[in-house]
């Protein structure tokens, strides 16, 4: 009995971790998911990241965890964005949703849109500008996003 618990527990963990490593969820409406980020981001005063790509993807997974595990990118996108991942693939390409981000799929995966805090389209970013041999550059990453906060965008106006 204790050796099924034992198992059964280890499962349980095994699950949670896999799970937390699989950040798009394709039964998602992305439009509904896009437009939940907006007002988000209006009562916040922030502006809309969306991560385009996939689980199945090795670079979308890569930058998802280094968004979350690098402090100082993780504090740039809590302060200043709505961060949410736009899923693509191929048992939901989510068309609407790729229509209304301005068909970013022509970059590659991931691709990053910036949304203001009203839904207007700001900026695609082709993610391949940001890597670093096998990952990303820490320091490419935090100047694309410093570039992009409404702080910094609403300086030019």
């Amino acid at each position: 009995m204790k050796k099924i618990f034992i198992l059964f527990f280890a499962f349980i963990l095994f699950q949670q971790a896999f799970a937390q490593n699989k950040p798009y969820d394709e039964k998602l409406d992305a439009v509904l998911q896009i437009n939940t980020a907006i007002k988000q981001a209006q009562k916040e005063n922030k502006y809309v990241l969306c991560q385009v790509g996939g689980n199945w993807c090795v670079w979308c997974l890569r930058f998802a965890e280094l968004a979350t595990s690098n402090e100082q990118i993780k504090s740039i996108i809590d302060s200043n964005f709505v961060y949410i991942h736009v899923n693509y693939s191929k048992n939901n390409k989510n068309p609407q949703a790729m229509q209304m981000l301005r068909n970013p799929a022509r970059f590659g995966f991931p691709v990053f849109v910036i949304l203001d805090e009203n839904g207007n389209y700001l900026h695609t970013q082709n993610s391949a500008y940001l890597e670093e041999k096998d990952g990303y550059s820490v320091k490419k990453v935090v100047d694309f996003l410093e570039h992009w906060t409404p702080k910094s965008v609403n300086t030019l106006k």
